[in-house]
């Protein structure tokens, strides 16, 4: 795609100007087609990956392998791993994105002044956007997908543990890209595995890349936030916390707290801290704390929650606030939705927070009262992502509190301008 690896800290460092320089170029040309160019390229991306499925199926292989062969975790394997299955749900995926209504050119809100100017906010592309991620090879087509349907050219770099399924979805798509008459460097991916590569893109490519999106670990992330000199979009950790209130129906909450921890232990979305009303914990928490542990997740808890349930390890400070991606969940008994919210407050890193009631007025006090990017009533937080949203998929989840905040979908890639109309005013 990019021709062969490089290894030397000037040819990555000239590899990645050059990508820089394309991306802006490519991006230009993006800006000047319609909604219904970007459209048929994203339909035709999603076939040209649908019909290269064994292709990317041979490479994940390698990938895994190589993984195993490491010894990563079976959490970051089931990360990595591809399916018949799920190469399908990647392509269903990109075409739903093409079905979504394109955000660019939308006026979000239009108003005319005494002076007779008429305003308009209108929606635009951010640009270049880089994003940096791991072992998760559908963020390949899923980052690439929502660039396009804002208008946005894209340099990805997976990590060195994905990197040949990346590049075999990115070669797909691309393919279909240039089968529109589209650019195919609207998408690119680096084709090395040396850091220096995040590095270079982290100073911003001398301006041409606008906005740093870090999808992984928390190593990852924390390096992004400190090292980049452009704006970034991302979250750090998603310490997700469910609280079963007294007012809770049980089957509910056994249902939602093993499906939120338990579905699938390694994203970001998966619960890691369970609080139960106190004054509902004799009655609850043993048939959940049994639910959990017959679905095979390891509990750590206060001593309250020992003395109502058996094998429960204790709990330490630290692991109130550990994202175990893994079968291990910590439980604390709390003293109502008042001790919930000081204990998400206080731990909490503003992804997913959810409340199990029956009662409104309680729903409601935590909905308004927990500050997080996505607060939930009696689901999942397993359903903290964009697709899952009606948003087509996303390229992450967003705490912070400028620009995008939660799923970060198409609309979210997007910045604003302000297009004013006038029919000669001068201003005195």
């Amino acid at each position: 795609m990019e021709g062969p690896i490089r290894t030397s800290e000037t040819d990555v460092q000239d590899m990645m100007l050059d990508m820089g320089e394309r991306a802006r170029r490519a991006a230009k040309q993006l800006a000047s087609t319609t909604s219904e160019i970007r459209t048929a390229a994203l339909t035709a991306m999603a076939s040209s990956l649908l019909a290269a499925q064994q292709e990317v199926l041979d490479e994940n292989a390698k990938d895994i392998e190589a993984a195993q062969a490491k010894g990563l975790s079976a959490a970051m394997i089931d990360r990595l791993r591809l399916t018949p299955e799920r190469v399908e749900a990647i392509c269903k995926s990109v075409t739903d994105i093409a079905k979504l209504a394109d955000p660019v050119g939308q006026t979000t809100a239009n108003w005319t002044v005494p002076s007779g100017l008429n305003i308009s906010r209108v929606l635009t592309p951010l640009g270049v956007i880089g994003i940096i991620y791991e072992a998760r090879p559908n963020v390949t087509a899923d980052a690439a997908a929502l660039c396009l349907r804002s208008g946005n050219a894209v340099i990805l770099r997976a990590g060195s543990e994905s990197l040949k399924s990346a590049k075999a979805i990115a070669d797909a798509l691309r393919q279909g890209l240039a089968k529109t008459g589209l650019d195919p460097d609207i998408l690119q991916l680096v084709n090395t595995p040396d850091r220096a590569a995040v590095g270079e893109m982290l100073t911003g490519l001398s301006g041409q890349i606008d906005v740093i999106v870090p999808r992984g670990g928390k190593g990852l992330v924390e390096r992004v936030q400190a090292e980049a000199r452009i704006p970034v979009i991302g979250h750090l950790e998603g310490l997700c916390h469910i609280y079963v209130d007294k007012d809770a129906d049980l089957q509910k909450a056994i249902d939602i707290c093993v499906n939120a921890k338990m579905r699938r232990t390694g994203i970001c979305g998966a619960a890691e801290t369970l609080l139960i009303d106190r004054a509902c914990a004799q009655a609850m928490l043993p048939a959940i704390a049994a639910a959990l542990q017959d679905a095979g997740c390891e509990l750590r808890g206060d001593k309250d929650t020992q003395t109502l349930a058996s094998d429960i390890l204790p709990a330490t400070p630290e692991d109130w606030r550990t994202e175990y991606l893994d079968a291990i969940i910590a439980i604390a008994v709390v003293d109502g939705l008042p001790g919930a919210i000081d204990h998400i407050a206080s731990y909490g890193t503003g992804h997913t927070e959810a409340i199990v009631t029956e009662n409104d007025k309680t729903a409601d006090d935590f909905l308004q009262s927990v500050d997080a990017a996505i607060v939930m009533r009696n689901a999942s937080t397993q359903f903290a992502d964009g697709g899952e949203f009606g948003m087509g998929a996303e390229i992450g989840i967003a705490t912070g509190r400028i620009h995008a905040r939660g799923p970060v979908g198409a609309e979210q890639l997007t910045v604003f301008k302000y297009v004013v109309r006038g029919d000669g005013q001068t201003r005195d």
